[in-house]
């Protein structure tokens, strides 16, 4: 049985319809995402499950004693709050009955004989029901393990709290309510790496439903059993994970095109009998032409696909090949040092992916390499020629109270973009601003409008350096992946620092990667080529760690084999690294081990390509999407252990 099922609904803003006779359900334990353009009325969907917002029109059931718990996209705290009272103010309802009850178990105590006593008692016992039903009784230590389940200082203050611990104490509130249905609006934003993965394993622990917007793609892929498209009005349900998603949602658009295509061509006709007249008449078909009436009716009712965002970038001149150098670079704030003895070279063309936690640096790096801070020590060398657009993740670029008109062109009509003038409003047109839009304030403009105009702005002026710190919060995927292509075909130089991991993947060539007290090291590769050297690397640095520690034991109790002839003291090494029995057997096996893996995720990657198993077995979809990330991950620490057992027993590989 469904927890909760919307049927019919209907919602509108003024002349624009975010829900045309729209339906929806959730059941128990699926994990939903909800995705579709900015604007479309996400958010307004989440709202109405919880019940903060109404229906214009249509039907809304739930399970008896359905509970809901909603995080939205911008958290608002009481700032004086330390973090235990925040989340406990998650289970307000439970105190509440706690409260009466001691209340009513005080007065039945100060007066036993009260004429009243039996009202007491039946009061008491009723709220006592509840509260066995609610588990309200061990509320303090609910609120107590989930703070430290979340790694939450209960007595830090909400006010000294950055946006991805704040955003943890969000959901830890959410979840202190045990609720049967679990809203999340854009839970990644403001989350650093680390933190989206401890967030994907959570939500793949929980027992109750989810229903969340986001538009990270990999976070998408890993967590949803069924994705939920909002668009034109309408929600279209697709069971599975995102890549199921978009390969049927090709068919379905393919499918609608032709189904518009057939429509058409009968309309045409019928177009075509009903001018003949005389002949209409004659044959007295009053059923046609009402059929014909209500063709022309849903031709006219058709909603169009919304057009994308054009995006092109204004060329500057070619740079230097060289862009920007640093050499032996340290830079410290107090005694908190961000830069230690860092080198790198940027060449012309490059593309590269600034990655670690938040706080760590990346814009203060990024900043040097442009060269506006200097170095505490060290060289940095700047390129000749530079052309620098700068996307700014705080926005600050934006006057709130300028026109978009004036934020483009301040002063003029028109832009030139590669040689060819444009007028602004039909500029502004491309990235998906009506005139009447164009000629109101920033400050009227939604999170993802901002971040369009903002890339207009930058995309409006010569470049040949982009420079984009977290470009992809509150952008929908469409926008996305228009973005993406852009980056990838642009012959100039790209700076970028984001944490939607996909799109760090698609664009980037290279990486720069924080790994901890000021040091940065570089891979060659995309994202999931870095996230791979850097596993190994640490396996691998952990297995020299055991056998460093394990050669200083023996060098202990050995010092005589020290001193020995050379010859002597490497085959003393190379003995101390044999694998043991058991690691040989181990190595042996894990070549078979992994080909059975191998062999298991494929088989169950062909059952998911059938589409009628989601329609067909819910349930059985939904494991087998769960046991494929399983296997995912199996495999890697497989290969890992295969890795590590080989460069033991072979290190001068």
């Amino acid at each position: 049985m469904s927890l909760l099922s919307i049927t019919a609904a209907q919602l509108a803003f003024g002349h624009v319809a975010l829900l045309d006779h729209a339906h929806f359900l959730i059941e128990p334990g699926e994990r939903v995402g909800l995705i579709g353009r900015n604007g479309v009325g996400k958010s307004s969907l989440l709202k109405i499950v919880d019940g903060l917002t109404k229906l214009d029109d249509g039907l809304i059931s739930r399970a008896q004693a359905l509970t809901t718990a909603y995080v939205p996209q911008e958290p608002i705290f009481c700032p004086s709050m330390c973090v235990f009272d925040t989340v406990a103010a998650g289970l307000k309802r439970t105190r509440v009955l706690l409260d009466e009850y001691n209340r009513v178990l005080c007065a039945l105590a100060d007066m036993p004989e009260c004429p009243s006593q039996h009202l007491l008692l039946a009061r008491m016992n009723t709220l006592q029901s509840k509260l066995d039903a609610c588990d309200g009784w061990t509320w303090h230590t609910r609120v107590a393990t989930t703070l430290t389940q979340l790694g939450l200082d209960s007595n830090a203050l909400i006010d000294n709290l950055s946006g991805g611990v704040l955003k943890r104490v969000a959901l830890a509130r959410a979840l202190v309510m045990q609720s049967d249905i679990l809203l999340l609006d854009e839970p990644t934003n403001h989350l650093d790496f680390d933190s989206i993965r401890w967030l994907e394993t959570l939500l793949l622990s929980l027992r109750s439903s989810v229903l969340f917007i986001t538009h990270d793609r990999a976070f998408l892929d890993r967590v949803s059993t069924r994705i939920v498209e909002l668009d034109r009005g309408r929600l279209f349900s697709y069971s599975g994970n995102f890549s199921s998603y978009q390969a049927r949602k090709s068919k379905h658009l393919e499918e609608e095109s032709i189904e518009n295509a057939r429509l058409d061509k009968l309309l045409a006709k019928e177009e075509i009998w009903i001018r003949k007249g005389i002949e209409a008449r004659r044959t007295r078909n009053v059923a046609r032409i009402e059929s014909l009436v209500q063709m022309r009716n849903n031709r006219a009712k058709r909603q169009t696909i919304q057009d994308n965002v054009r995006l092109d970038v204004k060329q500057a001149g070619r740079s230097g090949t060289i862009v920007a150098k640093l050499i032996n670079v340290n830079k410290r704030y107090g005694q908190h040092t961000v830069v230690s003895c860092f080198s790198t070279t940027v060449i012309r063309g490059d593309k590269i992916g600034f990655i670690g936690p938040n706080g760590v640096g990346k814009t203060t790096l990024l900043k040097l390499l442009l060269g506006e801070i200097m170095p505490d020590e060290g060289r940095v060398h700047i390129g000749t020629n530079l052309h620098i657009a700068y996307f700014d993740q705080m926005r600050t670029q934006l006057d709130p109270e300028r026109s978009l008109i004036d934020t483009i062109s301040p002063g003029g009509d028109w832009i030139e973009l590669n040689g060819t003038r444009k007028h602004v409003m039909s500029y502004l047109g491309d990235f998906l601003f009506s005139p009447e839009r164009a000629t109101s304030p920033v400050k009227l403009l939604s999170g993802g409008e901002r971040n369009r105009l903002l890339l207009a702005r930058l995309f409006s002026r010569p470049a040949n350096v982009l420079v984009l710190d977290e470009p992809t919060n509150d952008l929908d995927i469409p926008t996305l992946e228009l973005l993406e292509e852009l980056l990838i075909s642009y012959t100039g130089t790209v700076l970028l620092v984001s944490h939607d991991r996909a799109f760090l993947d698609n664009v980037v060539t290279s990486v720069i990667s924080a790994e901890g007290k000021g040091q940065w090291q570089k891979y060659v590769g995309s994202f999931w080529d870095w996230q791979i050297q850097k596993t190994r690397a640490d396996v691998l640095l952990k297995a020299d760690g055991a056998l460093s520690e394990k050669a200083g034991i023996d060098t202990q109790k050995n010092s005589s084999l020290h001193n020995a002839s050379s010859p002597a003291k490497g085959r003393n090494e190379k003995r101390r690294i044999k694998l043991t029995f058991n690691e040989q057997r181990e190595l042996d096996a894990l070549p078979d081990r992994i080909a059975q893996l191998e062999a298991r995720q494929q088989s169950i990657a062909t059952r998911l390509q059938n589409d009628s198993i989601f329609m067909v077995d819910l349930a059985e979809s939904i494991r087998l999407t769960e046991c494929y990330s399983a296997l995912d991950e199996e495999l890697l620490a497989a290969l890992d252990r295969w890795q590590m057992l080989e460069t033991k027993r072979n290190p001068l590989k």
